[in-house]
């Protein structure tokens, strides 16, 4: 009886485990934003004052920031429009954004100018939040990019990830359906990004999008926060609300 009890409770307990980890996945999935406390705005809505670009692409129209590249006026090279009055460490930023389908741009964090001068200066290299006008899993606003590093892609809009020599996805946070009624086409989209430490959360529109520990030895810390213009096709992003906080 000893023996046929003790089993009893062997599958007692694995279905305690079971429940408990469906219970942790149901309870990520569809996790919201927490409400908005102690930022201060970093875009004035008149200029350009504490943020750095080649003026040939950036401007402030209507309390909006506009980069925009056009077939006489292009861009050769991924270029940033870099904020000067601070880093990101420890930080959470809020902004809404909207772009044009022609192309993507980004929101650089954590992230190092290739040099002092121009244009060195307005490219940058570190993590990029993704944006993109798209709706369709996987290329999307949301995922994480190794700008001007290795690792591209390092996770991916819908993901709960930790990378340690690779990634390994631990969970989903929102499916193909989910993102498609969540993403406003053509439209302003609100974006949060949360880093602490090497754990961090991307959120669309309030709802969390990417869940990334990066455990790599070359995992980023700190560095500068811009906004992206992309080479190729001509394009334009626009940008607004710009506020941060540091959680240090």
């Amino acid at each position: 009886m000893g023996v046929l009890r003790s089993r009893k409770d062997e599958v007692h307990m694995k279905h305690v485990l079971l429940g408990v980890l469906l219970g942790v996945a149901c309870a990520s999935w569809g996790q919201t934003l927490p409400a908005e406390s102690g930022m201060r705005t970093i875009f004035n809505g008149k200029d350009l004052t504490g943020w750095d670009g080649d003026p040939r692409f950036w401007s402030v129209t209507n309390g909006i920031i506009r980069g925009e590249t056009t077939p006489a006026n292009p861009c050769k090279g991924n270029t940033f429009l870099v904020w000067t009055a601070g880093r990101t460490t420890d930080f959470e930023l809020r902004l809404s954004f909207r772009c044009t389908a022609a192309n993507n741009s980004g929101v650089q964090y954590r992230s190092t100018p290739f040099g002092a001068e121009a244009p060195a200066k307005w490219r940058v290299k570190g993590y990029q939040h993704e944006l993109r006008n798209e709706n369709k899993l996987p290329n999307v606003s949301g995922f994480i990019y190794d700008e001007g590093g290795k690792r591209g892609r390092i996770c991916l809009a819908g993901e709960k990830a930790v990378w340690n020599t690779k990634k390994n996805v631990m969970g989903s946070l929102i499916d193909a359906e989910g993102y498609k009624k969540l993403m406003k086409l053509n439209d302003w989209n609100e974006i949060a990004i949360l880093a602490r430490g090497n754990h961090i959360q991307h959120y669309l529109n309030g709802q969390l999008v990417l869940d990334f520990t990066d455990e790599a030895e070359v995992k980023l810390l700190e560095g500068v926060l811009a906004l992206q213009l992309h080479a190729g096709k001509p394009m334009w992003a626009e940008f607004k609300n710009i506020r941060i906080k540091d959680l240090k």
